[in-house]
């Protein structure tokens, strides 16, 4: 699956939830989403738990 239809479908889960249970409906599946992007790039090993506590002068280049 593309990422332009992974977007689509998460812009469309989105639009519901603002539709139908307000804005804090979307808030609530939007944060929900960035927490599961998160937790899907480091199950993936695109991330690493140390990228969340590093410095800017402590990082790899």
């Amino acid at each position: 699956m593309s990422m332009a239809v992974v977007g689509m479908i998460a812009g469309m889960a989105l639009a519901f939830a603002g539709y139908f249970g307000g804005f804090g409906a979307f808030l609530l599946v939007a944060a929900l989403g960035a927490v599961g992007f998160v937790v899907g790039r480091f199950l993936e090993g695109d991330m690493e738990l140390g990228d969340f506590f590093r410095t800017r002068g402590e990082r790899r280049r």
